[in-house]
């Protein structure tokens, strides 16, 4: 019975491994599709890979035969010859260009600049105008030190200096006996307008230094400031406070009373305008112009008298009927040529008595010759194209 009971385990213990068994080939079994699956990618994969690599192969090897089997038909006819230096671009013909549009573009440009300038800019334009001419003024500036300096621009003072050899004072000089020889000694002729068609050409700039020119000379001279509007003169002398139009309107009756005499000149006085009237041109159509100017007129050797501009207002046609003389202000690089016939037209009809011409502002040279020209050669102790003096830093270009 014990040897039954042992073989009874054993069996039991066979049967349970025989189920293992069977479990494990069961699993085996249903697991069976999803590894046939991946197999059956792996194994497309590889007919790919192995047929495009049978195909590459393949080309190589065509490749290789028809390169062995070709035969070379090429031969040179001429060997290749010349400089090794390149045809183009030529440094020689690119500098050469380059030079001739470095001279011709100035060129052009300036001729272009100067064709198209409609502005008087010197004696010569002045040729075809028949109107006694009487002197030029070259342009007067302040000049700035350093690298970096400005345009120069023109100042208001006075530049005429007794003893003074520069071109300016020569220009006035000779403006000086030019008037002097037109006046010549006769007294009833000595009352001379300034005038001009611009604003800005210059007038009491001339007018006060014309004045200091006679009065260096001991002449006897009077300024009277005969622009209501602005009294440019005026400011010379700090623009007195009373003046001509107070006298013109009856507040002052003592026409000594509103002459300044200038304390560096003492032969120069001047009459200012005073206070700023609403209505200069009722005022100077009064009698007591007239009245002024008669005075004034035996008492001065010479009466210099400043007025606006001529196409602006009528104020200087008013003064110029007590007048004697007209001088017509011209400034180079501020009137235009085409007013050079209204300028011919007017001296023509004689709208102005005795009328003369400057020509003030020119720069560079000036004078038939040019002053840069001129006083260098004759004068070159005392004269030159660019001077300075004093302390204000002032020159002539």
């Amino acid at each position: 019975i014990r040897s039954i009971d042992n073989q009874i385990v054993t069996l039991n213990s066979q049967i349970k491994s025989l189920r293992q068994t069977e479990q494990q080939t069961t699993s085996r079994i249903a697991a069976n599709p999803t590894q046939a699956k991946y197999l059956l990618s792996v194994e497309r994969q590889q007919k790919v890979k192995e047929a495009l690599y049978l195909f590459l192969l393949q080309k190589r090897e065509e490749n290789e035969l028809s390169q062995a089997f070709t035969a070379y038909n090429t031969r040179i006819v001429a060997p290749p010859h010349g400089s090794m230096l390149p045809m183009s671009p030529v440094r020689k013909n690119i500098l050469m260009v380059a030079c001739a549009l470095g001279l011709l573009i100035p060129v052009v440009i300036i001729f272009i600049c100067e064709n198209m300038n409609t502005r008087v800019r010197g004696r010569k334009d002045l040729e075809s105008v028949t109107v006694p001419f009487i002197g030029e003024i070259p342009l007067f500036t302040r000049k700035k030190k350093g690298i970096f300096r400005k345009k120069p621009q023109e100042v208001r003072a006075i530049v005429v200096k007794e003893g003074s050899r520069d071109i300016i004072n020569e220009a006035f000089r000779v403006l000086r006996t030019n008037l002097e020889f037109m006046t010549g000694k006769d007294k009833t002729s000595n009352v001379i307008i300034v005038t001009s068609f611009n604003p800005g050409s210059g007038k009491s700039f001339l007018t006060m230094n014309i004045a200091v020119s006679f009065a260096i000379k001991g002449k006897k001279v009077l300024v009277i400031d005969g622009d209501l509007r602005h009294g440019s003169a005026s400011s010379y002398i700090d623009s007195p406070t009373k003046g001509l139009s107070d006298y013109l309107g009856g507040r002052i009756d003592n026409l000594n009373e509103i002459i300044v005499t200038n304390p560096k000149q003492k032969y120069l006085d001047i009459l200012p305008v005073g206070t700023i009237p609403p209505n200069p041109t009722e005022l100077l159509f009064d009698d007591r112009l007239k009245q002024v100017i008669d005075t004034v007129r035996e008492q001065y050797e010479y009466v210099l008298i400043d007025c606006p501009p001529i196409e602006l207002v009528a104020d200087t046609q008013i003064i110029e009927k007590l007048a004697d003389r007209t001088i017509f202000v011209v400034r180079a690089g501020l009137l235009e040529l085409s007013m050079l016939a209204e300028l011919e037209k007017i001296y023509g009809e004689k709208k102005y008595k005795n009328m003369s011409l400057i020509l003030n502002g020119t720069e560079g040279s000036g004078g038939r010759y040019g002053y840069r020209y001129g006083y260098r050669y004759g004068y070159h102790y005392g004269y030159g194209s660019e001077y300075h003096y004093g302390s204000d830093e002032k020159y002539i270009e």
